[in-house]
């Protein structure tokens, strides 16, 4: 019996690794351009960190977290979603004492037990963002400004960013209670998980994707108009600063996230092409996270980014990669020659490819196109005896000859030359 992955368990393998690599890189350059600091975090947690944060009625947490007693009875969880892991160590490690504003992201894998589909696997990857300490709406406008920047960075055009304002746990009150008279008086056409769930947070509604339950939501009260101050002010100083920066935005008055921890300013960013789930990142402010987790009082804000919905959308041909130099030799002694100035161009950083299998030159060469060589270096015994190298730019289709002598360093600055242009 042959052992395969577990199912919605996928195996990541080149030439597709050039493209998560490429989305990795992109993000560490645009956000550390921010001022933002990588953390790598444990894949596994205590099941309170996601019970306490992200909410003991959500989907997640009801239905798709992976969890399991130790042989110690304690509950553990392989972490679902990023923010509460990484609000955890930063109050276990007390990094508001040191510095009162972190700017912090994370890359790496999440896990939920749900039906695989496109761009949906039961281990998924996520690329997180967020900051601590920072309760200022410019803050809020600079964060989804930086999300657009990233996603057009990587050639994602056409995406819409969705804004909303959940508001704060006081002026929430009086919407829930209206929202709850609202949705029992069409409880018929709800589906039984909203059915049951209207009565712990009704907010839940409007992000069910059941037509019956999309129809009575559609007309349901906004939570808009019921912004205290502080928050209706805080929303449209966002919207101002968003302006102020160019960003193009809609108000979705509908929107909601689907985790607890949310307040104020919520957001997402949607794309073409993905069907249904039509997210391709989303987030929002989570004022009151970090003291429900048993820290201080600490402002919050932040999003994840779906990589896997990222790729989707992601054009082919930005992401090939093929190697700079392709060497290709011809006999015992101009082999031997070409692998040791295969190996110093490698100890360079030139990416170099070099054919051990003594095959002939037209083998090679259907080698070099096949993994779309920017150059070959042909070496044989005849141009070793000559003291020479053919060296062929694959992008123009011409060749010349070059002395041995002088070939590394050559190809090395043909080679920055190009990178270069």
């Amino acid at each position: 019996m042959t052992i395969k992955a577990i199912r919605g368990f996928n195996d990541i393998l080149p030439p597709e690794t050039n493209r998560w690599r490429l989305i990795e890189d992109r993000a560490r350059e645009t956000f550390q351009a921010f001022g933002y600091a990588e953390v790598r975090l444990p894949i596994l947690e205590r099941t309170e960190v996601f019970t306490r944060s992200i909410g003991e009625e959500t989907d997640i947490v009801e239905k798709e977290m992976y969890t399991f007693e130790d042989r110690n009875g304690d509950l553990l969880t392989l972490r679902p979603e990023a923010t509460a892991s990484i609000a955890r160590a930063y109050i276990e490690h007390k990094m508001y004492a040191s510095e009162p504003v972190a700017q912090l992201y994370c890359i790496g894998p999440m896990f939920r037990y749900e039906r695989p589909q496109k761009g949906r696997s039961r281990q998924f990857h996520q690329i997180n963002v967020e900051v601590f300490g920072v309760s200022h709406p410019m803050m809020d406008a600079e964060v989804m400004a930086m999300l657009m920047h990233y996603l057009f960075s990587l050639g994602i055009k056409g995406c819409d960013l969705q804004i909303n304002s959940l508001g704060c746990p006081s002026c929430r009150v009086h919407y829930k209670e209206d929202l709850q008279t609202f949705l029992r008086g069409h409880i018929a056409q709800l589906c039984p998980d909203c059915q049951r769930r209207m009565e712990i947070n009704p907010l839940r509604a409007f992000d069910c994707k059941i037509p019956g339950c999309q129809d009575v939501t559609s007309q349901a009260p906004l939570m808009d108009r019921y912004l205290c101050r502080d928050c209706a002010d805080h929303f449209a100083a966002v919207k101002s600063h968003l302006e102020s920066l160019n960003v193009a935005y809609t108000v979705n008055p509908r929107m909601v996230r689907g985790l607890d921890y949310y307040t104020r300013t919520t957001f997402e960013a949607l794309a073409e092409g993905l069907g249904a789930q039509n997210a391709v990142a989303a987030g929002g402010r989570y004022d009151d996270l970090i003291e429900a987790l048993g820290g201080p009082s600490t402002p919050g804000i932040g999003f994840a980014i779906g990589m896997e919905r990222l790729l989707l959308l992601l054009a082919e041909e930005s992401s090939r990669h093929g190697p700079s130099v392709f060497v290709a030799a011809l006999g015992t002694a101009a082999q031997k020659k070409a692998f040791e100035l295969s190996y110093r161009l490698k100890q360079a950083g030139v990416t170099t490819l070099f054919d051990y299998h003594d095959r002939s030159l037209k083998a090679q060469m259907r080698r070099a196109n096949k993994f779309s060589a920017s150059y070959v270096l042909i070496l044989g015994e005849e141009e070793l005896q000559r003291g020479k190298a053919i060296f062929r730019d694959m992008k123009e289709k011409r060749q010349e000859e070059i002395p041995l002598t002088s070939a590394f360093r050559e190809i090395v600055n043909r080679v920055s030359g190009r990178t270069s242009r």
